[in-house]
């Protein structure tokens, strides 16, 4: 190794980042609370009705949905008597529900830029404040049906809530999950966020092991990295390499999404029935990469219903 590597990596470590991926592939000195590895994420809960028929399928397959990310397609297309009943449900479950707000970039009149090809390089963060203050509204209005957690994918807006939280604007039990549309896929970068506020990070969909042991070096909120993931983001399908993912990089939430594309599953008028189906699907997935980490890490564990550290909604 040249001598400027040599520097540039002493440098990171010095900062508190992991100077190199993680080749050695080393477990994870941390876990959950309650000492459990990974837990399960269930993505696209898009109204009451999906998440009745989610709990009912973890019920038939006798596994336990830790985490759901709610309306995908915009908090503001539901209405509250909608979201309250969302969240009572999980509440009465004790599923954790991160909630995707309303008024995002793709809503905001200037977003044609966006849908050019440069355009889209520019990332998924919200253009100017009127835009910033809207997203905050919808985190309030969905605070006010008893969420308290929600999807961030724009720095200025974590650093804005997470001011909101620490100053007794919104609760202080309120927590962060940033977006896989961040873009984030290194050791510095989930420093970066985590050091802003973030509870926990979704990494890129493509995040090889020795990456994700390196971000597990650096940072301790945990990661959120998919199984199985729609085909514009790469249609990856991890299942074998469950195990090794919770060994490496405990505390984790195994994330699953599969489809086409997120533009196409969640445009809001696609029916209601439609989401209900596939939801479903989504749980088998779930019941299949438990059954991986059972057959080939048997000492590996996920938490039972009801662990102590999940914040589901306050109703």
């Amino acid at each position: 190794m040249g001598d400027v590597l040599r520097t540039i990596r002493e440098f990171m470590e010095k900062e508190g980042i992991a100077g190199q991926d993680g080749y050695d592939l080393p477990s994870s000195p941390i876990a959950f609370a309650d000492g459990a590895h990974y837990r399960i994420e269930i993505a696209g809960v898009e109204r009451p009705s999906t998440m009745a028929a989610m709990i009912d399928e973890a019920r038939k397959r006798q596994i336990t949905i830790h985490r759901a990310i709610a309306a995908v397609g915009g908090s503001t297309h539901c209405d509250m008597g909608e979201l309250r009943a969302m969240a009572q449900m999980a509440r009465d479950e004790h599923i954790e529900v991160v909630m995707t707000v309303g008024h995002r970039k793709g809503w905001d009149v200037g977003a044609k830029e966006a849908a050019s090809p440069e355009g889209a390089l520019q990332g998924f963060r919200l253009r100017g404040s009127d835009n910033v203050a809207y997203h905050i509204a919808d985190v309030m209005r969905s605070i006010e049906a008893g969420f308290r957690g929600f999807l961030v994918y724009d720095e200025g807006v974590l650093f804005l809530l997470s001011r909101m939280r620490a100053q007794g604007v919104i609760p202080p039990e309120t927590f962060f999950k940033f977006s896989v549309f961040g873009g984030y896929c290194s050791p510095a970068g989930a420093k970066v966020v985590a050091d802003m506020g973030a509870n926990s990070l979704n990494p890129s969909s493509d995040v090889s092991l020795p990456i994700l042991a390196s971000m597990r070096r650096t940072v301790t909120i945990p990661l959120d990295v998919y199984i199985i993931v729609v085909d514009s983001f790469g249609g990856e399908f991890r299942a074998y390499e469950a195990p090794e993912i919770a060994r490496i990089a405990a505390p984790c939430y195994f994330k699953f999404e599969p489809g086409a594309s997120e533009g196409e599953i969640y445009k809001p008028w696609v029916s209601e029935s439609w989401h209900a189906d596939f939801v479903r699907t989504k749980v088998k997935i779930a019941s299949i990469a438990m059954e991986m980490v059972a057959r080939h890490a048997p000492t590996l564990r996920t938490s039972g219903p009801g662990a102590a550290d999940l914040r589901p909604p306050v109703v």
